[in-house]
């Protein structure tokens, strides 16, 4: 009896680790089967699939600002995926993109049709705006923030150069020089300017400086400079008010002579964009910009980066001191991709 209760109570002892053991390793092999197929090459192409390739990018630097941003967010989606971005104005990409020297134009201006002519391939992808600068220490800053300048002020000063003076615009005694500054590269800024003054870039008159940035500081440095920027080479984009030392010319869009409240909306970026948003701001110098391919050599990868940006990259356009598309123009755009793509759909 003793022999027999001591033998089962032995069997028991040894029975119940044998159980422990026998599952643990259940148990391993179950997960070490689970992590196996989980890398399996079979569950590997069920992802979403990694793209990898170069794509290069120049022009305009009113686009530049916002596809720095769409190319660092895709990058960081696809990490095999190399992007190379310059910035050299609107006709450096526009020739860089029909001569095949780089795979995507930006360009900020209206396409012409002898470019459309040769292949070039645009498709809207932002708006934005150019507005006029002067220097914060201009000596008529108060005359001109209470009564504006008008479209045909600025005409006579930038196209025709029929007004040299800064008293001249307000007819007040004096002759304290303009001094008006331009663009040297062919830009998307210039032709926008002078389509809202009713000319081409090669009609304005004034230094000519390249680039935004050369431009803004030009500007800066000179009290009775007077110039224009792109709308993100403007505002500081950490503050979102002018960057320091810039004045926004208020624009006396009513002529009436005098700046009304309504027509002052560029305190900071966020009211300009509103006013561009609403159409209270002029169109031009309020316009599309665009991102052009050449329509016979498009490649897989420059037409999925475009799709991103008509999709996911739409949602970084805001806070980069842009204007989102609305969804009619994303659809035709999107469309235009495709037809792109499958051209005998």
């Amino acid at each position: 009896m003793i022999i027999k209760i001591n033998y089962q109570k032995k069997k028991t002892s040894v029975f119940i680790p044998g159980i422990l053991i026998a599952s643990v390793l259940l148990l391993f092999f179950f997960y070490e089967s689970l992590f196996a197929w989980s890398s399996s090459p079979a569950v590997d192409r069920a992802r979403p699939p990694l793209f990898s390739g170069k794509l290069s990018i120049s022009g305009a630097w009113a686009l530049y600002p916002l596809v720095a941003r769409w190319a660092e967010a895709f990058q960081n989606e696809n990490p095999r995926v190399n992007i190379d971005l310059q910035a050299g104005g609107a006709g450096k990409g526009m020739a860089d993109v029909l001569a095949g020297l780089v795979d995507i134009g930006m360009v900020s201006r209206e396409v012409y049709p002898e470019e459309l002519s040769r292949g070039a391939f645009p498709l809207s992808v932002a708006r934005d705006a150019v507005v006029g600068t002067i220097n914060k220490n201009n000596p008529h800053l108060k005359t001109i923030m209470e009564k504006g300048l008008s479209q045909e002020a600025l005409k006579a000063v930038f196209i025709s150069g029929e007004i040299k003076y800064w008293e001249e615009i307000f007819g007040l005694p004096g002759k304290t020089p303009i001094h008006v500054y331009t663009r040297s590269d062919a830009c998307g800024a210039a032709e926008t300017w002078a389509a809202f003054l009713g000319g081409h870039q090669e009609d304005l008159k004034g230094i000519a400086i390249y680039g935004d940035p050369g431009l803004a500081e030009a500007v800066r440095r000179d009290p009775l400079g007077l110039g224009f920027n792109n709308l993100n080479f403007a505002y500081d984009p950490r503050t979102l008010r002018p960057h320091e030392g810039l004045v926004i010319i208020p624009l006396d869009l009513n002529r009436d002579g005098r700046l009304e409240p309504e027509e002052y909306f560029y305190h900071n970026r966020n009211q300009l964009t509103t006013a561009i948003s609403s159409g209270l701001y002029p169109s031009p110098p309020a316009r599309d910009l665009y991102l052009v391919i050449k329509k016979s050599a498009p490649n897989q990868l420059t037409l999925t980066f475009l799709e991103w940006v008509l999709l996911k990259g739409q949602n970084l356009i805001e806070e980069a001191g842009y204007l989102k598309l609305d969804s009619q123009t994303i659809a035709k755009e999107l469309q235009k991709i495709k037809e792109l793509k499958s051209p005998g759909e």
